[in-house]
């Protein structure tokens, strides 16, 4: 297997540097902001920024890598507190706060992995979090009804919730997602209208 040789000090900094301007317009202007911008904000030109990462997903990817971890240790932490509805409820609120706090994963999570290895810690963090929905169904205390891929619905109105009150009552985002896990006690379920989507349906939407 190939050995990456170490990158100079100079084409190390250019690194760090295009990494960290990157997360800073991204937080900005959301993933979708000019490359060019990225690139004048860390003083190199628009071909340095290329040679580095060739596509859009390339950087995004090196933008995030520290976050998607952050997520999955919190799945681990989940994983740890005994009883199961307080389990599941610590994983939807810690994730719903990194959110809060961070735009570059607001936006990633409407859209798909970057690149394979974001998409393999994806992977570890849902795997561990199908377990615990599992179990917290299996103790009586989630709806049984409800599935993982359910989770998009909450991430996806969430990011809309911040948004829209980040800058008024940045806290107001807390009642939401108290309301929401409410409605996903058992005791409060009612039945569903429409079958969840699938696992390929939530993908197709992403990359739209």
């Amino acid at each position: 297997m190939p050995v990456d040789k170490p990158l100079r000090s100079d084409a190390r900094r250019n690194r760090d540097a295009l990494v960290t301007a990157a997360r800073a317009v991204f937080e900005e202007r959301g993933l979708d902001a000019p490359l060019k911008e990225i690139a004048a904000r860390a003083g190199v030109a628009i071909g340095t920024l290329y040679n580095r990462f060739p596509t859009r997903d390339d950087l995004i990817a090196a933008a995030v890598e520290d976050r998607i971890e952050a997520g999955g240790r919190i799945a681990e932490q989940a994983m740890e507190i005994e009883d199961p509805w307080d389990a599941f409820a610590y994983l939807v609120e810690k994730v719903c706060e990194l959110q809060a706090a961070d735009r570059l994963l607001s936006d990633l999570s409407l859209r798909t992995a970057p690149n394979a290895a974001i998409a393999r810690a994806q992977e570890h963090g849902h795997g561990l979090m199908r377990e615990i929905v599992t179990r917290a169904q299996q103790s009586g205390a989630l709806r049984p009804d409800w599935v993982l891929e359910d989770i998009a619905f909450i991430t996806w109105s969430h990011t809309r919730v911040v948004e829209a009150t980040a800058h008024i009552a940045p806290n107001a985002w807390r009642r939401n997602l108290a309301l929401v896990l409410d409605g996903l006690r058992t005791t409060a379920a009612h039945p569903l209208p429409v079958p969840p989507i699938t696992e390929d349906q939530l993908m197709r939407s992403m990359r739209s």
